[in-house]
This record gives structure tokens, C-alpha cells and sequence, in this order.
């Protein structure tokens, strides 16, 4: 997944960060309302982690409001964008308010990475519809193992090729553009363009041949994974 981690304290962002990337995830960070409005605006997220105390730019801590002004900002200009809130503010009241500008779940602080990884699961069946395990003809997989085989067998993919497969089958059938693969793609320093992303899917064709499945081009519109049978 491609996630926004909002976290303004350093020590707690680059531990969440380091976590997150090592079991699999692309981050970037923002640690202030400004960078979290500007990078939730120009980019494509799985999902966003939001911690609700956030300073404005330079300016001193500013306390719940900003973080649910961000969110509520977010939502006001269509962005459906999964949101968990990691907030040490724990209250009934809290929680409420964080729901009602628009949050999908809250979450208290302390945490374990594991349950904010559990949550981010949660989150990303209720929005794209897609299973912990999902299949096309023989190619499957396994989200929480992070792991894809075909008729039983590993298939190992280089990392910008897993991140696609991963794109495409959340969930298979969903016709993703070139533009929103490419967003999805990208890191913060480099911009995958259209060329780099018709290598990427070339690549995967042929590493898919003989599993049942395969990326299927429609012109003008971008690319969508189905089996061979609905062909």
C-alpha cells in the first residue's frame, strides 16, 4: 500500500515510517497540517494515518482542530482516501468528532504497529470490496503474507512489478488509467512516467503467461487484470 503517515513527532513518524516500509509499504511523511493538506492533495494514497495534534507550518502545536481540518478538507473536495486516526486524544468525544469530520477508524494511543496494520487491512476491504486472499484463474494472492503464487508455486516479482499486480487486483476487474497506475506508482523524488509503466506492464505480461490471468489493455481507458476464461 501507499500510505501518508501524519505524525508531526520525529522520533514516533520515522519509527512508524521504518515499520510500515519494512513490511512492505511505500510512506511518505508529513508533519504538519501544510504538508499533509499539499501531499493529500497532488498524490494518491492507499490510506492516510492521521494524528489529529498537529502544528500549522512553523507555528507552535495548535492542538485537535488542525488535524480534523485537514481530514474535513479532504473530504469537502470528494477525497475518498481510506483514513485511520492515531490520536492520543482517546475520548468518547474525540473519537466522535474524528468520525464525524470523516475518519473510517480511530485509534488510540499507545499502538502496535501490527493492529495499525490489521486496521489498514480492515480498511482496504471496505473500500475496494477485495478479500485478505483473491485469485484470477491460477494466479493467487495472500495480502497478509504478502505473497503471490501461481498453481501453488511462489511467483517472486522485483518491487515496482509487485506494487502493479498488487494495484490491479485490488480488485481484479477494476479498470485503473495510466495516470492513476502512474500516481500510485510513483515515490515523492520520482515520477513514473507512461514509458516506464508500459515496461512494467510488458514485464508482468510475460511473468503472468500460463497462470489463467492477464492484463488486458482497453485503449483510452488503461489497463484491468482478468482470467483467461472471460476473455
Amino acid at each position: 500500500m501507499r500510505l501518508l503517515l501524519v505524525e508531526d513527532d520525529p522520533v514516533l513518524s520515522r519509527t512508524m515510517a521504518q515499520g510500515l516500509e519494512t513490511a512492505g509499504h511505500r510512506v511518505e511523511v508529513a508533519r504538519t497540517v501544510q504538508e499533509a493538506q499539499h501531499w493529500w492533495a497532488v498524490h494518491t494514497f492507499d490510506a492516510v494515518l492521521l494524528d489529529l495534534n498537529l502544528p500549522h507550518g512553523s507555528e507552535p502545536r495548535s492542538g485537535l482542530g488542525s488535524g480534523l481540518t485537514a481530514l474535513r478538507g479532504a473530504r469537502a473536495r470528494g477525497d475518498r482516501t481510506p483514513v485511520l486516526v492515531l490520536s492520543a486524544r482517546d475520548s468518547t468525544e474525540d473519537r466522535i468528532a474524528g468520525l464525524d469530520a470523516g475518519a473510517d477508524d480511530y485509534l488510540g494511543k499507545p499502538y502496535e504497529l501490527k493492529e495499525i496494520e490489521a486496521r489498514l487491512r480492515a480498511l482496504m476491504r471496505r473500500a475496494s470490496g477485495t478479500a485478505d486472499l483473491v485469485t484470477v484463474g491460477q494466479l493467487a494472492l495472500d495480502r497478509l503474507a504478502r505473497r503471490y503464487s501461481v498453481a501453488g508455486q511462489p511467483l517472486e516479482l522485483p518491487a515496482r512489478e509487485f506494487d502493479l499486480l498488487w494495484e490491479l487486483m485490488t480488485p481484479p476487474g477494476r479498470v485503473l488509467s495510466k495516470r492513476d497506475l502512474s500516481d500510485r506508482l510513483s515515490d515523492a523524488g520520482e515520477a513514473l512516467g507512461e514509458n516506464a509503466l508500459e515496461a512494467f506492464v510488458s514485464r508482468l505480461r510475460r511473468k503472468l503467461t500460463g497462470s489463467g490471468a492477464s492484463i488486458r489493455t482497453l485503449r483510452g481507458l488503461g489497463y484491468m487484470l482478468q482470467d483467461d476464461v472471460s476473455q
